[in-house]
């Protein structure tokens, strides 16, 4: 019974009452909608993104293909800035209000260090976690790429942690056992502790090596780890699992084709549907048969259950994925931004 009241209250839990977490403090009745001539619409924008809208509004402009772009480093430094375009389409297609309205001010940290691959789309999702923090008015945020601030002391003043494609071990720093023991202990107490914690895209794509967790405590928490990945720009068909949730309401049960790099993750005790509620999932059905050749057969799942979104319990918190989000304009998808 414990269990099915856990499944009905994520179910039930709207998009900003997940990330927003303590409950009984978070309402869950919709916001109030906004008053006549309140929308205060776009922020302003630098010339080169207007003139990006510009050229969209004619159907002139090209953006550069997500595959074209390299790791969002520059000499030997994390890039932070999104670039101008990305910018601008995420701007139009932010939503104006939240579905549930906290009943505090909540506080938000996109942590966005990254010790593996280091994703282009890093800049672009920080910026929608924190346009969508301001749009909605639900919550503020700090975007930290500085592993110095993952302390127990500085998480404890957040509500929500967003692992922005923290890919590797990025916790971890070598020859500093005592540092990285702490900052684990600190991600895994803020979390039990009844706090959310949220995981975009390579969120997922850490700890893990040779097809194996590391960590085996964080890949159980976090719904097990990256195992193989589609090639951007790889098209599949997204089936919505649970219809019902105000976190796929947007799609109104229709599947929905989405062009990105699509992972796949283990197949153990984490990654089922026993340990996770799948909020969507690629509809395998639907997939070429040249595409599905492509998975090394040695890590092809036998269940052909391939997950790209869930919500589960841990300790008295909450945990959210998001596998999307290698491509940057999944982050100008007006659908998957109303998941947020």
């Amino acid at each position: 019974m414990k269990k099915l009241k856990t499944v009905v209250a994520l179910s039930a839990a709207s998009a900003a009452s997940l990330l927003l977490i303590g409950g009984p403090s978070v309402a869950q009745a919709p916001a109030a909608a906004p008053q006549a001539n309140a929308n205060p619409g776009p922020a302003p924008i630098e010339p080169a993104a207007q003139a990006y809208a510009q050229q969209r509004r004619f159907g002139t402009y090209t953006p550069p293909t997500p595959s074209n772009r390299g790791q969002a480093v520059f000499r030997g430094v994390q890039i932070e800035v999104p670039e101008a375009f990305d910018v601008a389409a995420t701007m139009d297609a932010l939503p104006f209000k939240a579905p549930a309205a906290p009943k505090k001010a909540r506080k938000i940290l996109v942590y966005a260090v990254a010790k593996g691959f280091v994703h282009s789309s890093i800049p672009i999702t920080a910026f929608t976690v924190d346009q969508i923090g301001k749009r909605t008015g639900a919550w503020t945020t700090t975007i930290s790429y500085n592993e110095s601030e993952f302390t127990a002391a500085n998480l404890a003043q957040y509500d929500v942690l967003v692992l922005d494609n923290t890919t590797g071990l990025f916790l971890d720093t070598p020859g500093d056992d005592a540092g990285t023991a702490a900052r684990r202990k600190a991600l895994l107490d803020f979390v039990r502790g009844g706090k959310g914690l949220v995981l975009t895209h390579a969120g997922t794509d850490s700890y893990h090596r040779g097809g194996q967790g590391v960590w085996p405590e964080y890949n159980k928490m976090i719904g097990g780890h990256f195992k193989f990945h589609w090639l951007t720009p790889q098209q599949i068909t997204m089936k919505i699992d649970d219809p019902s949730s105000p976190l796929t309401a947007a799609f109104a049960g229709e599947p929905f084709i989405v062009h990105d790099e699509i992972y796949t993750y283990s197949q153990d005790d984490a990654n089922n549907r026993k340990n996770l509620h799948v909020l969507y999932s690629v509809d395998y059905s639907k997939m070429d048969q040249a595409d599905k050749n492509v998975e090394p057969a040695n890590g092809k799942r036998t269940d052909g259950d391939y997950m790209l979104s869930w919500i589960r319990k841990e300790g008295q918190g909450r945990v959210f994925v998001q596998a999307l989000g290698h491509n940057e304009h999944i982050w100008s998808n007006e659908k998957i931004l109303k998941a947020f």
